[in-house]
């Protein structure tokens, strides 16, 4: 009976133990898309940060694209976001939760059956 009673437990471990590990999944795909809002908001208020100083300073914009200045200044801000991203994504591959085999636990605890 005891046997029965280990195996229900390890299973009930398991469940519990995989919607924990759902949750911190869904935790950390919840900062992922965080981040790059946050990225993409921080970018285009210095890029018109940008603008401003350049209009403000009478500087002609001629061969600066939106495209070059854009491409810069998202090189300068991604960067600390790229490392949480990546930081976040580490997470989410370490996040499994361990399955209970229970003829394996049984076959442990055979010995003590018979």
């Amino acid at each position: 009976m005891g046997q029965v009673v280990s195996d229900v437990t390890d299973v009930l471990k398991y469940q519990q133990d995989k919607k924990n590990k759902k949750s911190a999944r869904e935790d950390i795909l919840r900062k992922i898309v965080s981040n790059e809002v946050e990225k993409n908001n921080l970018v285009k208020k210095v890029l018109a940060v940008q603008r401003a100083k350049y209009g403000a300073g009478g500087m002609s914009v001629k061969g600066l694209t939106e495209e070059n200045v854009l491409k810069r200044l998202k090189q300068e801000t991604e960067q600390p976001y790229e490392d949480k991203k990546n930081t976040n994504i580490e997470k989410l591959k370490k996040i499994k939760a361990k399955k209970t085999n229970i003829l394996e636990s049984f076959l442990k605890r055979f010995d003590q059956l018979v």
